[in-house]
């Protein structure tokens, strides 16, 4: 059994992936199972990396029109369509985790502005930040761990 930091690592790997898979369904005609099987095939992991990866995935594809209202209720002026790829799919992962409540919330927004800041812009992730802080309000998710 692995220690608790080499649990933190997995899914802070699993995030990555599952940020590159969800940017690659949202940009091609793929279904989410030919998007995962394609990822796999060119990249080594872990297997419960792997496997929570494909639980973010799947699950982000299966409420996607949940995640994007949420989002899109909480990032005023700004269109979901209009958001970068990256940000847009760093707030969907991230909301379907708060959404899920096993995750912290305070790990649910610092893993996202993790993966915003280095996939993203250099505003990808103080925005990134915003928009989720409000997701976690709006879902009444409130850290006990404060």
């Amino acid at each position: 059994m692995g220690s608790e930091s080499d649990r933190t690592n997995a899914r802070t790997l699993a995030r990555e992936a599952a940020l590159q898979m969800l940017y690659a369904f949202e940009a091609g005609p793929n279904s989410v199972e030919q998007v995962i099987a394609a990822f796999w095939r060119e990249t080594p992991a872990d297997p419960e990396a792997k496997e929570y990866a494909d639980e973010l995935v799947r699950g982000v594809a299966g409420e996607l029109s949940e995640i994007d209202e949420a989002v899109r209720s909480a990032s005023q002026n700004w269109r979901l369509e209009r958001m970068a790829r990256v940000d847009r799919n760093v707030l969907r992962l991230a909301t379907f985790e708060l959404k899920s409540a096993q995750i912290p919330r305070s790990v649910a927004i610092d893993e996202a502005v993790s993966l915003a800041k280095k996939f993203g812009t250099e505003e990808s992730g103080k925005f990134v930040n915003g928009v989720l802080t409000k997701v976690a309000d709006d879902l009444g998710r409130v850290d006990l761990d404060r």
